[in-house]
């Protein structure tokens, strides 16, 4: 079997990661709920996580780095812990339903929302700055298309914003791939999927944000701290963690940043050259129409004229013991931007091989004859 979903969930975890996980299922109590040593043990690495993905991700401290289960819980947060009724978001049509859908239930509340659109095919920041006014609160961007690979000029964009308005970011596909410096770049709230790039198990996940902001919570409940208070805590990060962490999770996530610090580089350049080779094999097939360009994400989205992506990808899983992802990627004004109705999307990561690259381009080759 050859998986090229790397964007869905990561299909290979390092060593580490997966002795560390194994290790904290078998040794763990519940981080920070007691006072035996077990729990302040678990505790104590929960907070030794909390600096490395923050250190690796330029955050502003581990206080502002908060666990969650995946970057959909962690752009709730950002999304409804900082935008209210009333206000004015800019986001692009290029985003994720983890965007999109909580937006909408926004606007019946009377937020108003700007959908900056593609240009050719790309994001652009010219044309998300030429939407943004004095009433923008928010621009919420994604830092690469999890269906193209399309990136924005973050550095660019955040240049072009008034100094009030806040820049919140879809890390998904973009974290664990290239790097990424909050504080280099103005981000204020960063979403994180731990289980992708950032080489996590699934459940992992976080949202880092700077000083200049304090979301609400979103959800309510139990955080070992304060517990005669009938109110959340009013500090970070226990104001947005209620309820038990998941703690395998969490150090699978720490120790994913902390096998990458000294790796990502070499990661970049594999996954280029990666997407590289398989687009410009795709584009020598007659019905293969390709969306992306060679990318450090490793998303390479395309489609076969003779029938609709599930089918492709579904042949490709049948026939070539190939995982691919056909359908609209939860992301519908993309595809729409882009007037198609699916598309094809192979997502490589460092650990595939040149070879592997090459049996997928010849399996769609083969698909088209």
């Amino acid at each position: 079997m050859l998986y090229f979903d790397n964007a869905a969930t990561g299909g290979f975890k390092p060593d580490e990661v997966i002795t560390a996980a194994e290790a904290a299922m078998k040794f763990c109590a519940n981080p920070g709920r007691s006072g035996h040593r077990l729990s302040i043990a678990c505790l104590e690495r929960v907070y030794a996580c909390r600096k490395l993905v923050c250190g690796f991700l330029g955050g502003y401290g581990y206080d502002r780095t908060v666990f969650t289960k995946n970057c959909t819980e962690a752009l709730n947060i950002a999304i409804f812990g900082l935008i209210k009724g009333g206000d004015e978001v800019v986001t692009t049509v290029a985003e994720h339903n983890s965007v999109l859908r909580p937006l909408e239930v926004l606007k019946s509340k009377g937020v108003k929302v700007k959908y900056a659109p593609l240009v050719g095919g790309k994001l652009s920041a010219v044309e998300i700055l030429n939407l943004v006014s004095a009433n923008t609160r928010a621009v919420i961007v994604t830092l690469a298309s999890n269906v193209t690979g399309t990136a924005v000029d973050i550095s660019e964009l955040k240049k072009g914003l008034p100094e009030d308005t806040l820049l919140i970011c879809d890390g998904a596909q973009a974290c664990g791939h290239v790097p990424v410096d909050m504080k280099a770049h103005g981000i204020d709230a960063l979403a994180v999927a731990g289980h992708k790039g950032m080489l996590g198990i699934q459940g992992s996940g976080a949202l880092l944000f700077s000083e200049r902001v304090n979301p609400d919570p979103v959800l309510y409940g139990g955080t070992g701290s304060e517990s005669y208070n009938p109110n959340m805590p009013d500090f970070y990060p226990d104001r947005l963690e209620s309820g038990t962490l998941s703690y395998p999770a969490i150090v699978s996530l720490g120790e994913g940043a902390l096998y990458l610090t000294d790796r990502l580089s070499g990661h970049v350049e594999k996954v280029t050259a990666f997407t590289r080779l398989i687009c410009d094999g795709l584009s020598e097939i007659d019905g293969v129409k390709l969306y992306s360009e060679p990318n450090p994400y490793g998303i390479v989205a395309f489609d076969v004229a003779t029938m609709q992506s599930e089918m492709a990808a579904y042949r490709l899983s049948e026939e070539f013991s190939i995982c691919v992802r056909g359908g609209l990627h939860c992301a519908p004004m993309m595809h729409e931007a882009l007037g198609t109705q699916g598309l094809v999307r192979a997502s490589v990561s460092a650990f595939n091989t040149q070879s592997e690259c090459e049996r997928l381009i010849s399996a769609v080759k083969q698909l088209t004859t």
